[in-house]
């Protein structure tokens, strides 16, 4: 037992460890001030991204930067405090920062996501985090504190596990270049930053990548509804699922004599797992159990959506599987699985055999495709899921039709987007717009559908046509008035001069 909890504590672990690996290959972003001029650098700042917040791929936010001069760890931030130091209002205080600003908070005392949240809460429109201490690489361009230690390796602005509330992006800047920033602004010099972002754009195809597992609860919102982008999108871009798995040999789940330490959390006596997403190794779902049906997507993918990149049969199985199988009585169930594959236009037969021609899920043998999963997750440094990424660039944020939408029309070279991206883009109800093929919202450059045009016009037309014909009646009656007024004017005079000619005759 105790060599299970052994196992079990080093799986749990390599599920949590940070990884930097995405942030090198990641998202192109870009550091630069342009006010001082004597500050500008041709190349910008060194710097790196949060593992969270939600940066505007493919834009930019250029804005004077605060320095608050204070550790951003209460929500009750002072945004009448720090430098540049503004005017005075009525009363003899100094005037808060002048919104949109960018928020420059020094490292320390609290997480990452708690000076970001609270920078946001206070109006702010993205935010620097200043290092506090030198990397030892630095060398002699970096002076550390008295009594303070330069750090081997680089810091990461990891999510704390409640960063989905974040929505502004933050960097981080070296302690060299923050300190010259801070004693700039600290001189009341106003400092102008641009924090810029762009996905990797090669060609007129973009990549995206969906890092999962059949239990993850927080992707089924985006599987649900990004089947129809996907289609849309067609052979303009290419979409990878991959399923997210741990090695069984790395976290000890093998004994020395080949058998399974792990319970029920792995296959393939051992080699492959996955946690038990219940918490409940006796009985529901098992980590053994998300393993086989994470291999079977793999093949369904394989079979039905790795020639074509869309993968029409692979969206609607999981979807139906998450209707229909997604308890733990039917999750493993031959049955509802056979019939979710039916509805999907799924050979079981012809991913069986893959599955089974793989290698399989039973005794110490090694599968080719769960290899390849594992190898695939340690070279892109997949963390947390979901993950995703386009064109090899983590996307940051929550995992939402929008976000993943925007980045994938953002990872096309200047030029070649496809129509659905030039349409949808500007639409305030992007899924909407993807659906039906034209924009409806107010903010698609205040531009209408052909449909509602021609409604539109037809519309003014009838009730034109209608006033018309009530004004064209009203002035028939106004004559038809005045005609028999004259009439009645002429009788009487009529009527005298007949009796006039009688009474001389």
């Amino acid at each position: 037992m105790t060599t299970f909890r052994l196992a079990l504590s080093l799986l749990l672990w390599e599920a949590s460890i940070s990884n930097q690996a995405d942030a090198k290959e990641g998202t192109s972003s870009r550091l630069q001030i342009h006010i001082p001029k004597q500050f500008f650098r041709i190349d910008g700042y060194d710097h790196r991204e949060a593992l969270f917040g939600i940066p505007p791929y493919g834009g930019s936010i250029t804005q004077n930067i605060y320095y608050a001069d204070s550790d951003l760890c209460d929500s009750n931030v002072d945004t009448r405090a720090g430098f540049p130091v503004r005017p005075l209002d009525e009363e003899g205080r100094s005037l808060p920062w002048p919104s949109p600003y960018i928020l420059m908070v020094d490292r320390g005392d609290c997480t990452f996501v708690t000076k970001v949240r609270n920078a946001q809460r206070s109006g702010a429109a993205g935010v620097v985090i200043a290092d506090n201490s030198c990397l030892c690489s630095a060398g002699n361009s970096c002076y550390s504190e008295p009594g303070v230690s330069c750090e081997e390796r680089e810091p990461i602005m990891a999510d704390d596990g409640s960063g989905n509330d974040i929505s502004i992006p933050a960097f981080l800047v070296f302690k060299q270049d923050a300190d010259v920033i801070k004693a700039e602004l600290r001189a009341n010099t106003m400092v102008q930053v641009e924090m810029a972002w762009s996905l990797p754009s090669p060609d007129d195809r973009v990549e995206y990548d969906l890092w999962t597992m059949p239990t993850d609860v927080i992707s089924r919102d985006f599987i649900r509804n990004f089947k129809e982008a996907a289609q849309a999108l067609g052979d303009r871009a290419y979409f990878t699922p991959h399923s997210y798995i741990y090695d069984g040999l790395k976290s000890n789940c093998q004994s020395l004599s080949h058998q399974n330490q792990c319970y029920n959390l792995c296959t393939n006596d051992g080699r492959y797992c996955a946690t038990d997403p219940d918490n409940d190794l006796d009985k529901g779902i098992s980590g053994g159990d998300v393993v086989v049906e994470s291999l079977r997507r793999v093949c369904i993918w394989q079979k039905y959506g790795e020639e074509d990149g869309v993968g029409v049969q692979w969206w609607d199985y999981v979807n139906l599987f998450m209707i229909h199988c997604d308890t733990p009585e039917l999750f493993s169930s031959s049955k509802c699985i056979e019939d979710v594959m039916v509805q999907s236009s799924v050979d079981k037969a012809l991913v069986d055999k893959c599955m089974t021609g793989s290698g399989g899920t039973e005794g110490d043998v090694p599968n080719s495709l769960l290899d390849a999963e594992l190898i695939a997750k340690d070279n892109v440094g997949v963390v947390i899921v979901p993950a995703s990424y386009v064109n090899r660039a983590a996307i940051r944020g929550a995992l939402e039709f929008v976000t993943m939408f925007r980045a994938i029309c953002a990872g096309y070279a200047a030029g070649t987007e496809p129509d659905v991206c030039t349409i949808c883009v500007p639409c305030a109800d992007h899924q909407a717009c993807v659906l039906s093929g034209y924009c409806t919202g107010m903010s698609a450059q205040h531009s209408v559908s052909q449909e509602s045009f021609i409604g539109s016009l037809l519309g003014l037309t009838l009730i034109f046509t209608l006033i018309g014909l009530v004004q064209y009646r009203r002035t028939q009656r106004k004559i038809r008035d005045q005609v028999r007024g004259i009439v009645a004017e002429y009788m009487p005079l009529d009527v005298n001069v007949a009796t006039l000619d009688t009474e001389l005759s």
